[in-house]
């Protein structure tokens, strides 16, 4: 004869799993910046500089509007290519000051967008260039800005998107705390704009790619 559980262990059962979704949906919640910052991702902390692959550079630091400090590196153009280079950590990475926050690090990069500018640079001379999270940063400081060109590598369109694929049967777009919505700020760049996205990549889908190519203005 078949057993069923009585109605009181059904009960037990089900309220088991309800507590247990919402504590999924929690952590999801409340440890989003964790997830999406890594400052002391192995190699993040790293003690080399440029000088150790043999390139000059002169140690920067910017002031945001909010005012920290960020740590910085300038390279002049000699043997890169041609281009100078003005390399930053964001807000809470290496030696930079404070805490990161969506908000905070758009505030970094326009800081490092005004010391190009003190340094007598045109916007019409600058390329800004952001890989995965630093790609949307990018987009943001580019739609407010004119600048020659813009590099997007291995971006995501938005946060509430790039964790739907990752979390398909949670509704991480309500509890999304972030935006970084890369894709609302292409429609508005009018510089030339080059994306780069690794069909394999094993973190943002290639899709996400393919999107942001499709919403940038040409050329592209």
């Amino acid at each position: 004869m078949p057993r069923f559980l009585e109605s009181g262990a059904v009960t037990s059962l089900l309220l088991l799993l309800i507590a247990g979704y919402a504590a999924i949906l929690l952590n999801l919640y409340f440890n989003q910046a964790g997830m999406l910052y890594l400052p002391k991702y192995p190699g993040a902390s790293s003690d080399a500089t440029p000088a150790s692959a043999g390139l000059n550079y002169n140690p920067v630091s910017l002031t945001t509007a909010d005012g920290l400090h960020l740590d910085a590196w300038y390279l002049p153009a000699v043997n890169e290519l041609g281009f100078s280079s003005l390399i930053f950590d964001y807000r809470g990475y290496g030696r930079s000051e404070g805490k990161p926050t969506e908000q905070g690090t758009y505030h970094d990069a326009e800081a490092a967008w005004q010391y190009l500018l003190s340094q007598g640079y045109a916007e019409s001379e600058i390329i800004i260039m952001g890989r995965s999270l630093g790609a949307s940063v990018a987009a943001e400081l580019a739609h407010r800005h004119r600048p020659k060109a813009v590099v997007l590598e291995s971006s995501f369109t938005s946060v509430p998107n790039v964790a739907a694929d990752l979390y398909p049967l949670l509704p991480v777009r309500w509890l999304s705390r972030f935006s970084y919505n890369t894709l609302d700020y292409l429609p508005s760049i009018t510089a030339p704009v080059l994306i780069v996205h690794s069909r394999d990549d094993e973190i943002i889908p290639f899709s996400h790619g393919q999107g942001l190519f499709a919403a940038a203005n040409p050329p592209k």
